[in-house]
């Protein structure tokens, strides 16, 4: 099997079981609390890190001590965003939003990083806006706190990437999984007194498969970047738009109408042009 191929097919791999994950979250939240989910969710994603840990011990001291925190206190808030915005919104609705983070990265860069943004940049912003206002059609669907959420969880979630892209590969894997998972878990934990509600063994085994398939995504998608480029493996997000139209009609009742099938395509195609304007740009940097 070629490697852009293997890619794909474990880039896919990785969104399915991402997609998996954010359907138990809406199923969970219909009955808990986003921070009850949360908080259980890290307590049994812990145990997993550990064992990657012991397959391969690393230092779990950070390369860049201040970044990480950084980044942790970024996916602390994000996780609290999302899985709000994934237990009160339907699950098209909310990637049609997520699927913008090429977008708000490419913003982002200019700033922190110093990538400016060019006329391919620019205009890859202007359609994904477009394939946003098209999906969420302000006139049919009122813009609430679950879809502030999601900004704000997106906006996080660009934080945390652009800290990964400047710290390069000085971390390893484990302390980039570690950190995070341990802030949410203890953030949530923090915030749980007075929304707790006892859980029956079925839901605290349904909390183990989300956890399962949130770690084992992660893992797929780092396998998946190191098989091949991010040209290749990132479009293999926008197949969370059939896995959202799937699940949003099985199982919520939340059939995908037209015209967020037809805004969520636009803002993928917005994404691809900014991962084959990343890509362009890459060998001229590198000369």
């Amino acid at each position: 099997m070629s490697s852009p191929l293997k890619g794909v097919l474990l880039g896919l791999a990785g969104f399915g079981l991402f997609s998996m994950a954010d359907a138990t979250i809406k199923f969970l939240g219909g009955s808990y609390n986003p921070v009850q989910i949360m908080a259980f969710a890290g307590l049994f994603t812990l145990p997993l890190i550990g064992l990657l840990w012991l397959k391969a011990p690393v230092t779990l001291r950070p390369v860049h001590p201040w970044l990480m925190a950084i980044r942790t206190l970024a996916l602390i808030g994000n996780g609290l965003l999302v899985t709000y915005a994934f237990t009160a919104m339907p699950l098209a609705e909310a990637y049609a939003i997520f699927f913008t983070l090429p977008l708000i990265l490419t913003l982002m860069a200019w700033p922190v990083l110093g990538d400016r943004v060019d006329l391919t940049g620019g205009a890859a912003v202007l359609i994904g806006l477009i394939g946003v206002i098209v999906a969420l059609n302000p006139g049919r669907v009122a813009f609430d706190l679950a879809h502030l959420a999601a900004v704000g969880g997106v906006v996080l979630a660009a934080v945390h990437y652009l800290i990964v892209r400047k710290v390069g590969g000085a971390e390893s894997s484990v302390p980039m999984l570690l950190y995070p998972v341990l802030g949410q878990t203890a953030a949530a934990f923090l915030l749980l007194p007075g929304r707790y509600v006892p859980m029956p063994v079925h839901d605290l085994a349904t909390l183990g498969i989300l956890s399962l398939g949130g770690f084992g995504g992660t893992l797929l998608m780092f396998a998946a970047y190191r098989a091949a480029p991010p040209v290749v493996v990132a479009p293999t997000q926008y197949s969370q738009i059939a896995w959202a139209a799937l699940f949003g009609a099985l199982f919520f009742a939340e059939p995908m109408t037209l015209a967020t099938a037809i805004g969520m395509v636009i803002i993928a195609a917005a994404g691809l042009l900014v991962v084959l304007r990343q890509d362009r740009a890459r060998p001229t940097a590198a000369e």
